[in-house]
């Protein structure tokens, strides 16, 4: 093999396995085998308890279509809770319209999120997950509104609303 052809072979390869991790998505921490959660069950009864669409959301972290779920404009008082255990996540006082076409909160319910480094579409971002069972619920961004200056950006299919 020439010299000129190894180099171009190789830079393609190293180019390959660095954007890799782009193009399919990452999430650190969450993903680790080891992260344990109150709430866990196996990939075949999750298939079971939610819908595909849930479950494409929820468990593979999967995005919905803006402007499909009607939680975005759902502004009664009560409480959003994960479609996947039930836990409750946000409040309907700290809901807000962003603008965006989904569901969007400023503050969650003390615990009940932990977050993760989404390093997927050629971008990182501030992937959300219900703290009970790891769902993926979301991602966070600094453009919200005050008091937090957060915008929390939910799935509609990854939340129940309960009202009060």
């Amino acid at each position: 093999m020439e010299k000129r052809h190894f180099l171009q072979i190789s830079a393609v390869l190293v180019g390959t396995a660095f954007f890799l991790r782009y193009i399919n998505g990452s999430s650190e921490n969450m993903a680790d085998a080891d992260t344990k959660f109150e709430v866990t069950k196996p990939e075949e009864e999750w298939k079971t308890i939610l819908t595909s669409e849930q479950f494409q959301v929820l468990r593979k972290h999967g995005t919905e279509r803006a402007h499909t779920s009607p939680l975005d404009k759902t502004y009664e008082p009560g409480t959003y809770v994960c479609a996947g255990c039930g836990q409750a996540l946000f409040t309907s006082d700290t809901k807000f319209d962003s603008g965006t076409g989904w569901p969007s909160f400023f503050k969650p319910i003390e615990g009940a999120i932990a977050t993760t480094v989404d390093r997927s579409f050629f971008m990182t971002r501030t992937e959300v997950h219900c703290s009970r069972c790891g769902g993926h619920l979301g991602h966070v961004f600094n453009d919200g509104p005050r008091p937090t200056g957060f915008r929390y950006c939910m799935n509609g299919v990854s939340l129940k609303f309960t009202p009060a």
